[in-house]
């Protein structure tokens, strides 16, 4: 496996200098942002000159983009916010063959209106669930006309807290352009870090044939998603990583959730857990 960084981990005036800050820690791929273009993360309009600028800037550093995200909230309380972030899906997807993957990331949301990365008692509501599917399928369906494929990440503060409940969206959903982003640090909800072992074999049993994407970041405790930088909690690595090759997982493990001073230690850190 190939280690990579979210390219916002590094902030920087241009897209040149972001990625030449990657490549001078080592770094060949990416998890790209279109904020790293000075654009937003999921504009209404992508200008094919600007499309041609980032595909090129990675062709001349020979770099690689695994994913663009495309994350919004996928269970925004105002069905106009949802429909907002579904257009702006369409157009980033419509544009993703030009900027230069076929990958862009999800996460799944949350009922919380002003917070998409903060847990709420609504997620667990069968509308909820309803409002996942819908948005999902429209989704998926702008994903299929284009080639496309889409990659959620569960994450114990969305709608999509666990490894079954990705497995459950998984059945239900039925597309191949539909895949999932494995974080083992985001799976973990309260009273559950002694049962680690347990959840991510589970993770892995649920889901190891539909990663098409992981990351590699840490956590200090349970009931949130992680926010340390590999290396710097408590998750298995050992295991992670071997879960991850006997899952027949190659793609690469993208950092983040870390400082860029961080970035050279958590890269040593995963270097020496890749045995590279």
């Amino acid at each position: 496996m190939e280690i990579g960084i979210f390219a916002k981990t590094f902030l920087r005036p241009t897209l040149d200098e972001v990625l030449d800050a990657a490549l001078a820690h080592g770094l060949r791929t990416v998890q790209f942002n279109l904020t790293c273009a000075a654009v937003a993360s999921l504009p209404d309009k992508i200008e094919p000159a600007l499309a041609t600028a980032i595909r090129e800037a990675f062709a001349q550093r020979n770099m690689k983009m695994a994913a663009v995200s495309g994350t919004f909230n996928m269970i925004h309380p105002d069905l106009a916010q949802r429909r907002l972030g579904l257009a702006r899906l369409g157009v980033l997807a419509a544009a993703s063959a030009a900027i230069g993957t076929p990958i862009i990331t999800l996460s799944t949301g949350t009922r919380d209106a002003g917070d998409m990365w903060r847990t709420h008692p609504d997620n667990q509501s069968p509308a909820a669930w309803t409002d996942l599917l819908a948005s999902i399928a429209a989704a998926v369906q702008m994903a299929e006309a284009v080639g496309v494929t889409l990659a959620f990440e569960p994450e114990v503060s969305n709608v999509v807290d666990s490894a079954a409940r990705a497995r459950r969206l998984l059945d239900e959903i039925r597309s191949p352009q539909l895949k999932v982003v494995m974080d083992a640090a985001n799976l973990f909800h309260a009273g559950e870090l002694p049962h680690m072992t347990r959840i991510l074999h589970e993770a892995f049993d649920l889901l190891g044939d539909d990663i098409v994407l992981t990351h590699a970041k840490d956590l200090s405790h349970d009931g949130a998603a992680g926010q340390e930088a590999a290396g710097q909690g408590v998750l298995d690595y050992d295991l992670y990583v071997r879960l991850l090759n006997a899952s027949g997982y190659r793609g690469p493990l993208i950092l983040h959730g870390l400082r860029e001073a961080q970035v050279d230690g958590s890269v040593t850190f995963l270097r020496q857990k890749l045995g590279q």
